[in-house]
């Protein structure tokens, strides 16, 4: 019996959004196609490396705004969260709080092209309860 997708989470680096999008692109299609609710993330760092940025969290919603008008996605209700921490343990506890079907990540940091999957993603296979699909950029 086929599993059933009603939730799909999706996180974004919004460091890298300019030319790391594939996962995200393959999050709205299959959103679209399954008929599922979209959950797109972004987590920042506990202290900004950027001193000019005194409110992270609206920081990130403002840059999530942006990345999401530059990149639409019609037909797909999504909902945006900004989250703070250690970026592949803030995924797996996001994922179980909100108990979705899908995690569609990125394989690597884009500057990273040494290694097979990446850090993060690796660690949310490995500790994910739910599937996750790993894009390759």
């Amino acid at each position: 019996m086929t599993r059933e997708t009603k939730l799909i989470l999706c996180p974004v680096n919004l460091r890298h959004a300019k030319v790391a999008t594939a996962a995200y692109d393959e999050a709205v299609e299959m959103a679209r196609r399954r008929g599922a609710r979209l959950i797109v993330v972004t987590v920042a760092p506990e202290i900004e490396r950027n001193l000019n940025i005194y409110d992270s969290n609206a920081y990130w919603s403002g840059e999530m705004d942006k990345f999401l008008a530059a990149n639409p996605a019609e037909g797909v209700e999504i909902t945006t969260m900004v989250r703070k921490g250690a970026v592949h343990r803030q995924i797996v506890k996001l994922a179980d709080e909100q108990k979705v079907d899908l995690i569609v990540i990125e394989a690597a940091n884009p500057k990273i092209q040494d290694y097979l999957l990446g850090t993060t993603a690796s660690h949310v296979v490995a500790h994910s309860e739910c599937s996750v699909y790993v894009v390759r950029g």
